[in-house]
């Protein structure tokens, strides 16, 4: 145990902040502005991707101006560790999306693989449409599809192993306070 605790502090002390904490509230504060603006009037279903959505959506939600029904659900490929494996469904959505415009909330987009399942998922549960927005978008050429995009994006960021605001190391370091990248990584 005081070795890991030991490990996880080393990472922080060496890390590079690449986003500090302001420059990710403003992005929160556009986000949301961008949000309530397109769909203020719709009634949309929000999902949280669990567990990397959690601070983001925690901190998104507040700022939304409009009544938004919000769930969550938990499916990942990395199950704490560094690089991704075959999409595992921790907790699948119960409610009723016919009809409902939904909006997937997540940490980052990396290759978008996660995302898009669970897009794939809503839709064939019969959600009218299906919007997603990510506080970052990693910058790299590996997406799941060429033109990948998330609806909504909050900070596009170098292509390097990313911690903080809900991602991160090893299942560590999500409270940190801005957008961190692990050296070496």
């Amino acid at each position: 145990m005081t070795d890991t605790v030991a490990e996880m502090n080393q990472v922080m002390a060496e890390a590079d902040c690449l986003i500090d904490e302001q420059q990710v509230q403003t992005a929160i504060q556009n986000l949301a502005d961008d949000i309530t603006g397109r769909l203020k009037d719709s009634n949309p279903l929000l999902f949280c991707v669990m567990n990397g959505g959690l601070i983001f959506t925690g901190q998104l939600l507040p700022r939304l101006k409009f009544p938004v029904q919000a769930e969550y659900l938990h499916a990942t490929r990395y199950r704490q560790e560094t690089t991704g494996g075959i999409l595992e469904w921790q907790l699948q959505p119960k409610t009723d999306m016919k009809d409902r415009i939904v909006l997937i909330v997540d940490d980052i987009l990396d290759e978008g693989t996660t995302l898009c399942a669970i897009a794939d998922y809503c839709r064939a549960h019969g959600a009218k449409q299906v919007l997603t927005a990510v506080l970052v978008d990693k910058q790299h050429d590996r997406k799941a599809h060429p033109d990948l995009k998330a609806d909504f994006t909050g900070l596009n960021v170098e292509d390097r192993f990313l911690f903080g605001y809900g991602m991160d190391y090893k299942g560590y370091w999500r409270n940190a306070p801005g957008i961190y990248a692990v050296k070496g990584l």
